[in-house]
């Protein structure tokens, strides 16, 4: 009960900050959309309407706390000046990161590996219903996907099945400047 209470503060608190923010400037930045007092960011594809009373999705229901946090964060993170995209990365290299690389390890890639290990089908079928499509680069794995998480926070899934010899493995890469936008709380 009392970590409900804390989620419930602080988001809001998120809510009296992006009270204060000048949406036309953040929107031009981040690339998102203002439909009157609101701004319309897509995450993974589906859009979400914040404003100062609240967080909404499609279904005008608020959603899962964390996809709140992460869009308020995105929000208020705001760079003045938008970063250069390119120079791909994993999670663990970002300054950081180090705190939080195994609970990556433990919430976003061994369970994807573990999930999909000799399904490689059915996790492309799944990243392509996400919005995943091939990404501009090849790489040397059984199947790479990218996804634009949010507008200017592109990420890269990296997959090569189990074989003979070695366990399926995933991996994930985002651009450098995806820091600039998210901390790494959240991106993790």
């Amino acid at each position: 009960m009392e970590k409900e209470h804390i989620y419930d503060q602080t988001y809001k608190d998120y809510l009296s900050r992006i009270a204060e923010l000048d949406f036309p400037f953040i929107a031009d930045k981040l690339g998102i959309k203002i439909d009157g007092h609101q701004v319309v960011i897509p995450f993974f594809g589906k859009l979400y309407r914040l404003s100062a009373k609240g967080i909404t999705d499609s279904s005008n229901r608020q959603p899962h706390l964390s996809v709140s946090v992460i869009l308020c964060k995105y929000l208020l993170m705001c760079p003045m000046i938008e970063p250069l995209g390119g120079n791909w990365m994993s999670f663990k290299d970002f300054k950081d990161a180090a705190p939080l690389v195994h609970a990556f390890s433990n919430t976003v890639t061994r369970p994807i590996a573990e999930t999909f290990s000799g399904r490689l089908s059915a996790l492309e079928a799944c990243g392509q219903q996400m919005g995943g499509c091939p990404p501009a680069e090849e790489f040397p794995y059984d199947l790479g996907l990218q996804f634009d998480a949010l507008p200017r926070v592109p990420l890269w899934l990296l997959f090569n099945d189990q074989d003979d010899e070695f366990p399926a493995q995933c991996g994930v890469l985002f651009e450098k400047r995806t820091e600039k936008f998210i901390d790494m709380e959240c991106l993790a």
